[in-house]
C-alpha cells in the first residue's frame, strides 16, 4: 500500500521508499521519510496529500507519494 492509498488521520508505519531516483531518496531521507517511522495523512488535495512525519507537515504530489510504501 501507498501513501495514496492512506486513510485520513490514521497512522501508518513506513515500510520502504520505491524509487530509482537517488536524489528523491535522499530527499525523502532527509525529511525524515524512512523504513519504521511513523507517518499520518492530515488531508488530500487534487494531485497529493499532505502527510505529518515526524511532527512536521508536508505536501507531497502523486508521484512522491506513490513511491512511499506503508
Amino acid at each position: 500500500m501507498t501513501l495514496n492509498e492512506a486513510q485520513i488521520g490514521v497512522p501508518y508505519i513506513i515500510k520502504g521508499i520505491r524509487t530509482d531516483n537517488c536524489d528523491l531518496n535522499s530527499f525523502l531521507q532527509r525529511l525524515g521519510c524512512y523504513s519504521g517511522q511513523s507517518v499520518t495523512v492530515i488531508s488530500r488535495k487534487r494531485k497529493g496529500c499532505i502527510a505529518s512525519i515526524m511532527n512536521n507537515r508536508y505536501s507531497f504530489d502523486e508521484s512522491i507519494a506513490e513511491a512511499i510504501l506503508i
